[in-house]
């Protein structure tokens, strides 16, 4: 097979027309040649970093519609599967992924459960990973959210690092805010990533230091304007990823879309591409073509380079999607889940008080960090009750795995002023979460959930609607097209309700995440995460 086109040589920093020939999936010549074809081929985009699950689809799926962005290779964290599964679920994304052509690859989960604060429904300790870390299809130590862990010298962290290390695995961080001593101290152990930085300043300090900064724009998490500055002088040590990448964001782009806003600020397309391509494959040491003699045949066809129209992608010299068409084909798979729980009362989501003051979790819009706030309480019949009026909601977190009494807090910006939304995805246990404006509408959305043994919902008086989440409760059995539609028109249920978040379900599964400052919520309790300890709802 020959491929014409202008071929774009990001090591060299040269574009020249010519030709590239494949044989048996590998490249086996790139030589100048005269012709008409006006198109460019580069190498495939690489995702630095993303947890599959957050797509709510399969490998194999997700891998579909990722190919008609460009997208040939991702490092994935199975952390979500694994908080639910354990070991099982990581093999499960291991094996499903291997049946397409997309080149995945999964890292060992190092925090499972994330944090002693929550329960989660499985395990993974150091004796684990040491065996993960031996198997080659286990290709990093996946992030290391437990920095207090690496901070305070925790014996079972410090094995989980040196396991990675012994094996020649690198290891993937999660620090959201380090700075100073702390951070040295963190890269010091090894760790040599980061895609949490949410300021110019803290990325700059983190590169400075040594670690490579990834770039994230996910559904809810979007740091790519705080942080794109940084990449003209620091191209050579920062990647692209989404982390969390709802299916209907998917739908539309993936790393070509971060690649095009950054060309549009008028940066030079050899460093950008440097990023988005080349970077992830040599710090992970991936098994990805760059376009090189010798390389596997992994290379996108675009139409130019500054929308970077996808009109062929290429995997070992398969072509696996064309003009919008994905070659990828569906396959079968046997559908795993962990869901132990039986239905709730709405007298379970009672809290009896007398406080005059709460302690209420701010949720910010496009970030995973929240504010602690304090707000007047509004009490009926004893009972803490949502405020429409201010709004701040009830919120509730309850465990999944097994019957315990449901935790309770309050919320501010959701914007709902009827009913109630809930969902099994809630990172990083992966237990319901909900946020309503009565106990009753609460109770009904956690209900349903627990009915379908997962998935997303919205309940009004009139009207209820969920995208239902067999497969551990966090992904559907579905296509990519069937939750991408849904999932829009439960996203647009929710705005109608009020909320005037721009992805409310991807919001409320982060209000559960321990590990990411100020105030968020457990299945066991509301939860500082600035003095890493459990504190109360009630200002007394």
């Amino acid at each position: 097979m020959i491929v014409q086109g202008n071929i774009v040589d990001i090591q060299n920093r040269r574009i020249f027309k010519g030709e590239v020939t494949v044989e048996n999936g590998k490249i086996v010549a790139i030589k100048e040649a005269n012709h008409s074809v006006e198109n460019f081929i580069l190498p495939g985009f690489v995702d630095a970093h993303i947890h599959i699950e957050s797509s709510m689809l399969v490998p194999s799926e997700f891998a579909k519609i990722a190919v008609v962005h460009g997208t040939v290779a991702t490092v994935s964290d199975p952390h979500e599967i694994a908080n639910v599964l354990g070991v099982k679920g990581v093999e499960f994304m291991i094996e499903n992924g291997k049946k397409v052509p997309l080149k995945f690859n999964f890292g060992a989960p190092s925090c499972v459960p994330a944090t002693s604060f929550e329960s989660a429904g499985a395990i993974i300790d150091a004796d684990d990973i040491k065996v993960m870390m031996e198997n080659p299809d286990i290709k990093y130590l996946a992030e290391m959210m437990n920095y207090p862990g690496v901070l305070f010298d925790d014996d079972e962290v410090l094995a989980k690092i040196q396991h990675a290390k012994k094996n020649n695995k690198p290891i993937d961080g999660h620090a959201p805010g380090l700075r100073g001593k702390d951070v040295s101290k963190y890269i010091a152990a090894g760790i040599s990533t980061d895609h949490e930085c949410f300021t110019y300043d803290e990325a700059l300090e983190k590169l400075q230091k040594g670690m490579k900064v990834i770039i994230r724009e996910g559904s809810a998490a979007k740091n790519f304007e705080a942080l794109i500055n940084l990449l003209p002088e620091h191209y050579q040590n920062m990647l692209f990823c989404s982390d969390d990448k709802h299916p209907d964001d998917l739908l539309l782009g993936h790393i070509n879309q971060l690649c095009e806003r950054a060309i549009a600020k008028g940066m030079d397309v050899f460093k950008v591409l440097q990023v988005a391509c080349v970077n992830p494959v040599k710090h992970y040491d991936l098994e990805v073509g760059l376009l090189q003699k010798g390389d596997d045949a992994d290379f996108i066809i675009v139409e130019d380079l500054e929308k970077f129209k996808v009109l062929e992608t290429y995997i070992n010299g398969e072509l696996v999607a064309k003009n919008g068409q994905s070659f990828v084909k569906s396959v079968a798979f046997e559908v795993l889940n962990n869901f132990n729980t039986d239905f709730k009362n709405s007298f379970d989501f009672a809290f009896k008080s007398t406080a005059k003051k709460i302690r209420v979790i701010e949720a910010l819009d496009g970030e995973l960090v929240t504010n602690e706030i304090e707000v007047d309480s509004l009490i009926k019949d004893g009972n803490l009750v949502s405020n429409i009026e201010t709004d701040v909601l009830k919120m509730t977190v309850v465990n999944r795995y097994q019957n315990e009494k449901p935790a309770i807090a309050f919320i501010k910006n959701f914007g709902i002023k009827e009913g109630a939304i809930a969902s099994s995805v809630g990172h990083d246990s992966h237990n319901i979460i909900a946020v309503g404006v009565s106990d009753e509408a609460i109770c009904k959305a956690v209900n349903l959930i627990i009915k379908n043994k997962g998935g997303i919902c919205a309940v009004t008086a009139s009207e209820e609607k969920i995208v239902s989440l067999p497969v551990a409760g966090i992904m559907s059995d579905k296509s990519a097209v069937e939750i991408g539609k849904a999932y829009a028109e439960l996203d647009k249920m929710a705005k109608q309700m009020g909320s005037t978040l721009r992805a409310p379900y991807m919001s409320l599964s982060f209000m559960a995440l321990l590990v990411i400052p100020s105030l968020k919520l457990s299945d066991k309790g509301l939860f500082n995460g600035d003095s890493f300890q459990f504190t109360s709802v009630e200002i007394k």
